[in-house]
């Protein structure tokens, strides 16, 4: 089975596809200073639930970009269906690839996908130039709760990072951290008992599907990964940053 699809089969009860919640969402869109006729371009944006919220709460319009065309699919649908079509665009395609004018957004964005420029610099890089003058920065990324981290697991995960890493990685980006919004254990648990629950589903109403075991296979994977490791070691927060405009 492709890599992707098991995204597709985990996440089919999901609207936000990272352990943060709507209002954590919203709060960190009210710190920002989102209003109407304030634009965002986000990548990696999911099925758009963000980007509808901040456009639902604060009129703000814009773009997301993801890879996989079923999220992109499934996304518009939702943006029909919520009246937000002529206000929000999803496109399919790489983010890190895409070509945008620079300097010409409010926001950009990146919630739990700065990976698709395989390094956290670059992804700062990228989105800066996105943005106006007096514009912001939203991102999402995981870290390293604490730093006594078991050796096969951080061999395994290569880029995570502490959370003192990202804070010297983004003042050495030109960058201060404006606000941020974490998310509990109850955000992790529900986002990864969403995704056991799709898992689940797609497992019982497939029992003769030739690639039925590479999707238990990938079930019992990640909940030993979570119950070993993950409500110990992983942190996750959406962080608000700001152009420094000081030297």
């Amino acid at each position: 089975m492709n890599f992707l699809d098991f995204f597709d089969i985990a996440e089919r009860s999901l609207e936000i596809i990272n352990p943060i919640s709507a209002e954590k969402i919203l709060a960190i869109g009210r710190m920002a200073g989102m209003s109407p006729g304030k634009t965002i371009l986000d990548f990696g944006c999911g099925y758009a639930e963000p980007l509808a919220l901040w456009a639902e709460n604060f009129g703000v319009s814009g773009l997301g970009i993801d890879l996989r065309h079923k999220v992109i699919e499934r996304a518009r649908l939702k943006l029909e269906r919520r009246g937000l079509s002529e206000r929000l665009q999803v496109i399919q395609g790489n983010g890190s690839e895409y070509t945008f004018t620079p300097n010409s957004y409010d926001y950009a964005a990146c919630i739990g996908a700065t990976f698709i420029w395989d390094d956290y610099r670059v992804a700062l890089a990228s989105l800066k130039q996105a943005i106006r003058p007096g514009g912001k920065l939203l991102v999402g990324e995981v870290y390293w709760l604490k730093d006594n981290v078991p050796p096969d697991l951080a061999q395994s995960q290569t880029c995570i990072h502490n959370e003192s890493w990202l804070l010297q990685t983004t003042w050495e980006a030109g960058l201060d951290v404006e606000y941020v919004v974490r998310a509990s254990h109850d955000d992790w648990d529900k986002y990864e008992a969403g995704n056991w629950y799709g898992f689940t589903r797609w497992i019982e109403e497939n029992p003769q599907h030739p690639e039925r075991q590479q999707v238990i296979d990938r079930l019992h994977e990640g909940q030993m990964e979570y119950f070993r490791y993950g409500r110990e070691y992983f942190g996750w927060a959406i962080y608000l940053l700001t152009p420094r405009s000081y030297s």
